[in-house]
């Protein structure tokens, strides 16, 4: 979809995380920027360690102590929320942002039905009656696939199989009608067939309302078929980040190329896929000038020096690298 004539829902500028400790201050994001428009899918991608989760939670407000955002800002419609008091980010997030959590486990309460958590919710940020926040639960959980919703509303988190907790999560996170839903990892600890039928509900659910989703995931799989666009992290920056197609197909960052060479496919032997020497760098050792640099087959002379700012490679696309400065690999 187009984004050109679109003011941002969100916006994210230079975003700095860090973490105190008795050994330093640890910087969990380094300057990370983008926008999420109306309606659209943004998949964030990388591997463990990159800052996706830390992501998400900086935009709720959800930074455990000591950690703190350190620099940088983030706009939901123009207005500023990082800078918030505790209980107007509590009102927003649920009734504008929308949290889909890894482990369902950690957003449902095993001592209460599903039905008290999803009225509750409904009735937090919602002006209905309890009859009527019964009924929008009801037609919820109708519209995420679990089957004789009406009855199975009265059942506690225990009584649903994996899939069908995260199936209930999704309802739980959309019941106020968000504008922003940010899904991290929501399909990690299920079954794959399973999988594919959860992003599907996601995608449904949040286009049918006109919501955006930030799709936090570490298989560059789901992103393709799900994301309108997608950012790549690497030690806490945005290495690329643009349309999906473009991506995928012209990635212009070795890291992104060595992520996409790593994705097994039908056409090539199962002993020949790309591995990317070497692990990401721990955060008190992320190193001078490109973090990427000890990893990369390309690297020259300012890689070791300077930090590579975002670049645009094509209309729509950017990449933080040199090369593409200096004329490609």
């Amino acid at each position: 979809m187009s984004t050109v004539t679109q003011d941002p829902l969100l916006s994210v500028r230079d975003l700095v995380v860090e973490f105190p400790t008795r050994r330093g201050t640890l910087r969990a994001l380094d300057q990370v920027s983008f926008d999420i428009a109306p309606g659209e899918v943004l998949g964030m991608v990388g591997e463990s360690g990159a800052g996706k989760s830390i992501t998400g939670s900086a935009i709720i407000g959800l930074i455990e102590p000591p950690g703190r955002i350190a620099g940088g800002e983030i706009r939901l419609r123009g207005e500023r929320i990082d800078n918030l008091p505790y209980e107007q980010m509590r009102r927003i997030r649920g009734r504008r942002i929308g949290m889909v959590f890894q482990d369902p486990l950690t957003s449902l309460n095993p001592l209460y039905t599903v039905a008290q958590q999803l009225i509750q919710t409904i009735r937090t940020h919602m002006d209905v009656s309890e009859s009527e926040a019964r009924a929008r639960a009801v037609a919820l959980l109708d519209r995420v696939g679990i089957p004789a919703a009406a009855r199975r509303i009265d059942d506690y988190p225990h009584h649903f199989s994996g899939g069908m907790r995260q199936r209930v999560v999704i309802a739980l996170a959309l019941a106020a009608e968000p504008e922003l839903v940010i899904a991290d990892e929501p399909t990690t600890a299920l079954d794959v067939s399973v999988q594919a039928q959860i992003i599907d509900v996601l995608k449904e659910i949040c286009a049918e309302r006109g919501a955006s989703v930030m799709l936090i995931t570490h298989d560059l799989g789901v992103i393709a078929e799900t994301a309108d666009r997608v950012a790549v992290l690497y030690a806490g920056r945005v290495a690329e980040i643009g349309p999906v197609r473009d991506v995928i197909q012209h990635a212009r960052h070795p890291y992104t190329r060595g992520l996409m060479g790593a994705i097994p496919t039908l056409e090539q032997d199962s002993d020949r896929l790309v591995q990317i020497p070497g692990a990401m760098p721990r955060l008190n050792a992320i190193p001078q000038g490109c973090a990427f640099n000890p990893r990369c087959e390309h690297v020259f002379d300012r890689c070791y020096k300077e930090r590579p700012v975002l670049q645009r490679a094509a209309p729509k696309h950017q990449v933080a690298c040199w090369l593409t400065e200096e004329g490609g690999a």
